[in-house]
């Protein structure tokens, strides 16, 4: 580090925004303890985070703008916990606006769509530059901040990891393989817990044809520029949904649905209500493009 610390830093954080899977913060704690030392300028060691990690961001920025909803669904399929972080992003950007970049690098899901969401949400490019650049050197000065005031302990911990030599190493790698592996299971249990639950868009297109009374949900964020729906869907955010679910008609069943992989907000959501007495809720299988195809189809097949 002391012979390559700004290289190494430049690429490290590069890498990691750039969707790479090796967190930063240990790296940058490490060169905080450098910089005490004076083998390393503080500043300088700021701006190759800056510009390493505005690389990757501007790069993820431009997709946002180009394909939002395809880049924040991808992170959706990928993610141990679906749907969670964008929705956690959207929401905090209808509270927040840009500004939520400031705070977007201390939290590892609020990082990882913040950028690809501020394209989609229509944030201006310059103002991107600035807030996400302002919020990357807050992050990283704290996080050298950190190695810089702790440097003694820092080397004490070093000791002790160079004692255990290379079973450290595989100490945390089992570690992490454990809880990659533990989140992975909580995923597929959440998956598979409303599979039989599930309404399919034929089910519920037969069922409106029919003249059922149905209390169909439209749980897509306030962001989502989409104007497709459902005839007679009431739209409300997850967090409206939950909050006034005593008016939430018990004689009626209850279909809500997303734009989500997998109908991830769907499912929780009905968790939720069933949690609190609402029993005759059902997700709608494939969401808003399910439905959105199914109707094509079907236009398709009567023009035919």
């Amino acid at each position: 580090m002391e012979r390559y610390g700004y290289a190494l830093l430049f690429l490290w954080v590069l890498a990691e925004q750039g969707a790479v899977p090796i967190p930063s913060a240990p790296l940058l704690v490490a060169v905080g303890a450098v910089i005490r030392t004076g083998k390393l300028h503080a500043a300088a060691a700021i701006a190759c985070c800056v510009a390493g990690a505005l690389i990757a961001d501007s790069v993820w920025f431009h997709f946002g703008r180009r394909r939002g909803k395809r880049v924040l669904r991808f992170f959706c399929r990928v993610s141990l916990e679906p749907d969670s972080c964008v929705r956690r992003t959207e929401n905090a950007f209808l509270k927040y606006g840009p500004n939520t970049l400031l705070i977007a690098k201390f939290v590892p899901g609020l990082n990882a769509v913040s950028a690809p969401l501020a394209g989609d949400s229509g944030v201006g490019v310059i103002r991107f530059l600035v807030t996400d650049g302002l919020g990357i050197a807050l992050w990283s000065a704290a996080y050298m901040a950190v190695g810089y005031l702790f440097s003694d302990q820092l080397e004490l911990a070093l000791d002790y990891v160079q004692r255990w030599g290379s079973g450290f190493a595989v100490l945390v790698i089992c570690l992490f393989a454990a809880w990659i592996l533990w989140k992975f299971i909580q995923r597929r249990r959440f998956l598979n817990s409303l599979v039989a639950a599930r309404i399919t868009p034929e089910e519920l297109r037969e069922r409106m044809d029919a003249g059922e009374d149905l209390y169909i949900v439209d749980l897509r964020s306030k962001l989502e520029k989409d104007m497709r729906s459902i005839p007679g869907a009431l739209r409300f955010s997850m967090e409206e949904l939950l909050a006034n679910s005593q008016d939430i008609p018990r004689d009626r069943e209850v279909i809500i649905f997303c734009s989500c992989p997998n109908e991830a907000s769907s499912a929780r959501v009905a968790l939720l209500l069933k949690s609190r007495g609402i029993v005759r809720v059902r997700p709608l299988r494939g969401g808003v493009d399910a439905w959105e195809r199914m109707m094509q189809l079907r236009h398709g097949a009567l023009a035919g």
